[in-house]
C-alpha cells in the first residue's frame, strides 16, 4: 500500500529526501522507495563536526552515520551537504543576537526558513529532482485552488508551527510522507519496513545546545562580560528594585524559575529592558495580552485581509486562539486576540491558520507591554485588583 499523497510523486520520479538520521525522515524515505520513486537522500551538516554532541538528529556524526546506513539498506544514494557556514550565519548568529536584545528566538524556524528548505530546493534542482521530502509532521493539501501546508494529523507532534517561514514556491514540490501518521504509527511503520532507526529516541533540545544551557553558547560568542550576561536590576512594574539578576539573557517572558519569593502571589518575568539591563517581574495577570505585533512576515497562502477572523498560535504546543487581523502589511502583522493569551514573547513566532491550513506567520515584536502598567506590587503586599490590560 502506498502512503504517498495522490498528488505527489509517481513511481519512477526522482525525490530528494532530507535525511536527519532519525526515524521520521528514515520512514519518509522508505515509504517513497516502497512507492517506486527514485529516492536520493541528503544529510545537512549544520553544526561543526558534531563530535562534541550526543546523538542529535541534525548534527552529530552518529546521526549522519545512521542516515547513511538507512540509505544503504534502502538501496538509495546518500550525500552530505556542508551547510555549517550558512547555518552559523543564518541561525546561530541570529540566536546570539536575539538573546543579546532581550528576546527569545526559535532557531528551528530560522533553520527551516533560511537553511534547510532553501538549500533543499537548490539541491533538488541540481539533481533534477521534481520533488523534495522531509520527515516533518505536517501535511500537504489544497487551499483556494493552490497547494497548501496543513497541520500534522497528530496534534501532539504537529510541526506546522515551525514551517511558516519557508518559501511559498516550495509548496508545489513538497512531500511530507509521515504527516498523516502519529509517532507511534511512524515507529510501527519503521518496524514493518525494517528501518534501523525504528527505536531511536527523539531529540528534545536545540541541536547546538544539547545540554539545554543556552547561556554557555552566548558566553562562547559574546564573552562573559557582554551586557546581556552582566548583573542588572530585578524590579517590579512600578520600578521598585527587589533584587539583582545575573544577566537578562538568562530570562524569558513568562519565566518563573529563579525569581525571588516573599510576594503575596507567584511572580513571573513580564518584561526585559536590555538598554537598562533590567528584568521586570509581576503577577500572572500581568502576562495576559490581547494583541500582538509581528515583523519578518511570510505568507504561504494569500494574506488575510484586515478584519478577517483567523486562528493564531504564539508558542510551540500552545493551543490556537481566535484572532482578528488589524493590519497585514508586507512588513508588519497586527492582530487582536479574542481571549487573553499568556506570555507573548518577542522573538517567538506568531503563526496564522485558517482551520488546519498554515497561512503564514512572523516574528513577534511585542504583545501588550505589561511593564507599562502601573501597579503597587510591594514585596509581601497585596496585588492590586483589576489589573488593566493595555494595548500597544
Amino acid at each position: 500500500m502506498s502512503h504517498t499523497p495522490p498528488w505527489g510523486p509517481a513511481a519512477g520520479e526522482r525525490v530528494l529526501v532530507a535525511m536527519s538520521g532519525g526515524v521520521d525522515s528514515s520512514v519518509a524515505a522508505a515509504l517513497l522507495v516502497e512507492a517506486g520513486c527514485e529516492v536520493v537522500g541528503v544529510t545537512m551538516k549544520l553544526h561543526q563536526d558534531g563530535s562534541d554532541l550526543p546523538d542529535r538528529p541534525c548534527c552529530s556524526l552518529d546521526a549522519t552515520s545512521d542516515a547513511r546506513r538507512v540509505c544503504q539498506a534502502l538501496g538509495i544514494p546518500h550525500y552530505v551537504a556542508n551547510l555549517v557556514d550558512r547555518f552559523s550565519e543564518d541561525v546561530l548568529a541570529d540566536f546570539v543576537a536575539e538573546y543579546a536584545r532581550g528576546r527569545t528566538p526559535i532557531p528551528c524556524v530560522r533553520c527551516n526558513t533560511f537553511t534547510k528548505f532553501r538549500d533543499l530546493l537548490r539541491t533538488a534542482d541540481e539533481i533534477d529532482a521534481r520533488w523534495l521530502a522531509t520527515g516533518h509532521y505536517a501535511q500537504m493539501g489544497w487551499h483556494r485552488g493552490e497547494r497548501a501546508l496543513l497541520r500534522g494529523a497528530d496534534a501532539a507532534k504537529d510541526q506546522g508551527y515551525f514551517l511558516w517561514g519557508m518559501d511559498r514556491a516550495v509548496l508545489p514540490r513538497l512531500v511530507l510522507p509521515v504527516g498523516g501518521l502519529s509517532k507511534a504509527d511512524t515507529r510501527a511503520m519503521a518496524r514493518r519496513l525494517g528501518v534501523r532507526t525504528a527505536e531511536k529516541p527523539e531529540s528534545q533540545d536545540i541541536c547546538f545546545v544539547p545540554d539545554g544551557d543556552h547561556v554557555r553558547v552566548l558566553e562562547e560568542h559574546l564573552g562573559p562580560e557582554a551586557p546581556s550576561l552582566r548583573p542588572g536590576p530585578l524590579r517590579l512594574q512600578d520600578g521598585t528594585v527587589v533584587g539583582e539578576h545575573g544577566g537578562f539573557a538568562r530570562y524569558t517572558i513568562g519565566q518563573r524559575k529563579g525569581l525571588p519569593g516573599g510576594f503575596a502571589e507567584p511572580m513571573f518575568v513580564v518584561a526585559i529592558h536590555p538598554e537598562e539591563r533590567a528584568v521586570v517581574i509581576g503577577p500572572r495577570d500581568a502576562l495576559l495580552g490581547r494583541a500582538v505585533e509581528a515583523r519578518s512576515i511570510n505568507w504561504l497562502a494569500d494574506a488575510p485581509a484586515v478584519g478577517d477572523a483567523v486562528q493564531v498560535q504564539l508558542r510551540h504546543r500552545a493551543r490556537a486562539t481566535a484572532a482578528t487581523v488589524v493590519e497585514a502589511a508586507a512588513d508588519r502583522l497586527r492582530l487582536t486576540l479574542d481571549e487573553p493569551v499568556m506570555a507573548v514573547a518577542p522573538g517567538q513566532s506568531v503563526v496564522v491558520f485558517d482551520g488546519p491550513v498554515v497561512l503564514g506567520g512572523g516574528v513577534i515584536e511585542h504583545g501588550e507591554d505589561p511593564s507599562a502598567v502601573s501597579g503597587a506590587y510591594a514585596r509581601g503586599g497585596q496585588r492590586r485588583a483589576g489589573l488593566p490590560i493595555l494595548a500597544t
